[in-house]
């Protein structure tokens, strides 16, 4: 099944649909999608990152978990396939997905779908609209980046911190320098670095284009991004897709703080779903680069707008009673655009 989830697309496959083996699973998909080549134009990618993904769903046999989702990113341009990350766009479809696949009974109204994360070991409980016990994809939640309206798809993720870094914080610092450049390090559910744009000579509000454009700066996020991975524990990341690389500047348009986000060699239209809940965590650390930035809010439920270039994706933090993030909710939308037989012959 090929979907919209949130802002990216990609094929939804049952395991039991894929190769067993590892390796001739992501040969399947680079061949599926059309991988390396820049246009994709052997395969069904779209030539975006955001457009080349593969969720694969399998009934769960955890204890209160409904299915264990396995999100892969196939490279465009690279003969790369990797599962070192979590996708909460692609996310938003699982629970449809698992529903229509018969994975999960539908209730009368909407069903909750809880979700194992199985990259990084976290659970999400995603809520699917489900009237008269049927999956609808129309409604009137609208997200930016995405035209038009769907039906909402509100997931809450809980214990996500260190998801892939074995800690919120895998350095234990709020505040780290590389290359004389000031910056949090950070994982909330997706490894990000984040950085006040003008420290690297740019405003922040730049259009994605002009960002890529920028050599200069793309060699210098890179050289900080090569370094940060080690002291992030994830190791050697020039074959990876994290950590992400977030600038930051004040919010223009009442919204907590403005982002633009290399993910990590393109510029993204958007943010990504748990990038939005790490950028949103920094925010609310004492002492961060971002938290001088940043308007967010008082109380234990905060409300956070990030802004991105194509709009704004808001995280509702909750805290507990330390002022450490307990948990995060964000609302985004899915829709099935085909179900049937892809060919990699």
């Amino acid at each position: 099944m090929w979907m919209r989830g949130g802002t990216s697309k990609g094929g939804y496959f049952l395991a039991d649909d894929l190769p067993q083996d590892a390796a001739e699973r992501d040969a399947f998909l680079l061949r599926i999608m059309g991988s390396p080549d820049p246009r994709q134009i052997d395969g069904m990618g779209g030539a975006d990152p955001l457009t080349s993904k593969v969720a694969v769903v399998r009934r769960s046999q955890r204890p209160g978990v409904d299915v264990d989702y396995l999100f892969l990113q196939v490279f465009v341009d690279r003969a790369v396939v990797t599962d070192v990350q979590n996708c909460g766009n692609i996310l938003a479809g699982v629970g449809p997905f698992a529903i229509e696949r018969g994975l999960v009974d539908a209730q009368d109204g909407e069903t909750s779908v809880r979700i194992h994360m199985d990259n990084t070991g976290q659970i999400a409980i995603a809520t699917v609209a489900t009237p008269r016990g049927h999956v609808t994809y129309a409604g009137d939640a609208r997200i930016d980046g995405v035209p038009g309206t769907a039906a909402p798809v509100p997931i809450e993720f809980k214990d996500t911190a260190g998801s892939s870094c074995g800690a919120l914080l895998p350095t234990g610092n709020s505040f780290d320098e590389i290359d004389g450049v000031e910056l949090t390090m950070i994982d909330n559910g997706m490894p990000c670095v984040v950085m006040r744009a003008h420290d690297l000579g740019v405003s922040g509000y730049e259009t994605p284009q002009e960002l890529e454009d920028n050599l200069a700066l793309r060699e210098r996020l890179e050289a900080i991004r090569l370094k940060a991975g080690p002291l992030m524990n994830l190791g050697d990341v020039s074959d990876k897709s994290v950590p992400k690389m977030t600038l930051v500047a004040p919010a223009q348009h009442g919204g907590a703080i403005a982002t633009r986000t290399f993910i990590p060699h393109r510029c993204h239209s958007s943010i990504g779903v748990l990038g939005a809940v790490s950028v949103a965590t920094a925010c609310l650390l004492p002492g961060s680069p971002v938290a001088d930035l940043a308007s967010a809010g008082q109380g234990a439920r905060r409300s956070l707008s990030i802004e991105h270039p194509t709009g704004e994706m808001t995280v509702v933090a909750t805290l507990d009673d330390q002022g450490n993030v307990a948990s995060a909710a964000i609302l985004r939308t899915a829709r099935k655009l085909f179900d049937g037989v892809v060919f990699a012959d």
